[in-house]
């Protein structure tokens, strides 16, 4: 059997690049543009995606690419790019140091290769299948911690449209059953730290290829565990994503599945009892 093509380095190499333009542009505060209600995009987007695409058909000719900000390329190959030239644009548009590249590949619909840089820790994160998960070239693996009260856990919220996501719900059930919830505004990146321990989990509605693609197989190579909320596998159309170390993972389906049947919630506080006891 023809030994598989190596990509990371590669990927890094690209990935390295747009990242540093995008540091560019942040020092000097880019101007941001509306998509719809609040969903925005920057000019650095844009110019991410063209240089990252650019040297993916440079090296690669014949790969799909599907990118977010429009990149669209189909020529019948069996590799397929996801590019993502800067998850988490609302925090870079504000100045809040939490994005990322991040960069996956499929080959015959399986997730091979990943690529998430953060410029701003000068983090690489890289991963091939059955090769396991680095972190600066150092391996990297999930956490042992088997007690959901333990936990750190992470999620997101939409960008636009919050009010017909149902995941306040499910972050208020899940705080009250874990150590705590962050929410820092890029999933790539809070997959990548699942993947090295930092967060024990992670969940999101409505996640895009391209959010998940590399952080997934980063994930599944540091040994942890990827499924929807049912428990049935991720896949890369999937609207619900839910990471962990593995340990906690029916755990915390478990608690999904309760919440969705609405069972045992514990009531958000009363604004009117707040504002009473606050007058006493």
């Amino acid at each position: 059997m023809a030994e598989r093509p190596q990509f990371v380095p590669a990927m890094a190499e690209i990935a390295r690049e747009a990242g540093a333009l995008l540091m560019g542009y942040f020092q000097r505060r880019v101007k941001v543009e509306y998509k719809g209600d609040v969903d925005l995009v920057t000019e650095a987007d844009r110019a991410s995606e063209a240089l990252i695409t650019r040297r993916i058909r440079e090296r690669w000719p014949g790969h799909n690419i599907l990118g977010e900000e429009g990149t669209r390329t189909e020529q019948g190959s069996e590799y397929r790019w996801y590019v993502d030239p800067l998850d988490g644009t609302t925090n870079f548009a504000h100045g809040f140091p939490v994005f990322c590249v991040s960069l996956g590949l499929e080959h015959n619909d399986k997730r091979v290769a990943a690529v998430i840089f953060d410029p701003t820790r000068d983090e690489m994160f890289t991963a091939e299948k059955g090769g396991g998960a680095f972190l600066n070239s150092r391996p990297i693996g999930v956490s042992a911690i088997a007690n959901l009260a333990e936990c750190l856990v992470a999620t997101g919220f939409p960008s636009h449209k919050r009010h017909k996501n149902p995941n306040i719900f499910f972050y208020h059930q899940v705080t009250l059953k874990t150590h705590g919830v962050r929410r820092a505004g890029s999933a790539a990146l809070d997959l990548c730290d699942v993947a090295c321990g930092r967060f024990d989990g992670f969940w999101e509605f409505n996640l895009n290829p391209w959010d998940t693609a590399a952080g997934v197989l980063m994930v599944e190579e540091a040994g942890g565990r990827v499924t929807r909320f049912d428990g049935q596998p991720f896949r890369i159309d999937s609207k619900e994503t839910l990471a962990s170390n593995g340990l906690v993972h029916e755990v915390l389906l478990r608690e999904f599945q309760a919440i969705f049947r609405g069972e045992g919630l514990e009531e958000l506080p009363s604004v009117a009892e707040f504002v009473r006891a606050r007058k006493a």
